[in-house]
């Protein structure tokens, strides 16, 4: 009796959650309340706070059965046994493109999160999880480049960290707009070319031009 209630409580939960996802996605997470997402899924107001204590507790625990984009960049980009560390970087950025053009559950939560939600009162603390997502994936990647370059797989005149900035915007800038208009391009189709482009910049960047000495005045 005690596990059929355990798998019940479960079954209730999930079912708050994926209703969360489809009102947060249709009205804004600042335009609904938890106890419309309640009415939502046909459970009472004391079901959704047993399980939840406010919106915030119910937004993390949706955000936490998706592994967003950016998220999934690893820190294997640093390993020294790594031949090829840009070819690592090029195939999971391709990989984190073309799992959102496959993944409906993956691309509401995303568009909830940068396009459906203001991070203001208790949605507040999720800027800081936002902020600290980008922090780690430009890392892991700034230290992938940095890896290239004492591998000479890219030219010593690319700054790492600019240069995993750069990637980190290109990839949330494509999802971002490709979650406002799919049909505008295809991440199936197009994401080696997307990336392979900036990266193909990167081994082309120019060695930095020595500053010519001023004249002396006459």
């Amino acid at each position: 009796m005690v596990r059929r209630t355990k798998e019940e409580a479960q079954e209730t939960r999930n079912r708050l959650l994926d209703t969360a996802e489809h009102v947060f996605n249709e009205r804004g997470v600042s335009r609904t309340s938890l106890a419309e997402i309640a009415e939502a899924a046909g459970l009472t107001r004391g079901a959704i706070y047993w399980h939840f204590k406010n919106k915030l507790d119910l937004f993390n625990a949706m955000m936490e059965r998706v592994t967003l984009p950016m998220e999934e960049m690893t820190e294997g980009f640093a390993d020294p046994t790594l031949s090829d560390p840009v070819a690592c970087i090029r195939n999971q950025s391709i990989a984190i493109l073309k799992s959102i053009d496959s993944n409906p559950q993956m691309q509401r939560v995303f568009d909830i999160m940068t396009h459906k939600c203001e991070y203001v009162d208790d949605m507040a603390p999720l800027r800081e999880r936002h902020l600290e997502g980008r922090t780690d994936c430009v890392m892991h990647v700034e230290e992938g480049f940095r890896n290239a370059i004492k591998l000479g797989r890219l030219p010593k005149s690319v700054n790492p960290k600019l240069a995993a900035i750069g990637l980190h915007a290109l990839i949330d800038g494509l999802i971002m707009n490709w979650l406002l208009d799919p049909k505008y391009f295809s991440f199936a189709r197009d994401a080696e070319t997307m990336i392979d482009s900036y990266l193909r910049g990167l081994a082309a960047t120019p060695a930095a031009t020595p500053k010519k000495a001023k004249s002396a005045a006459a």
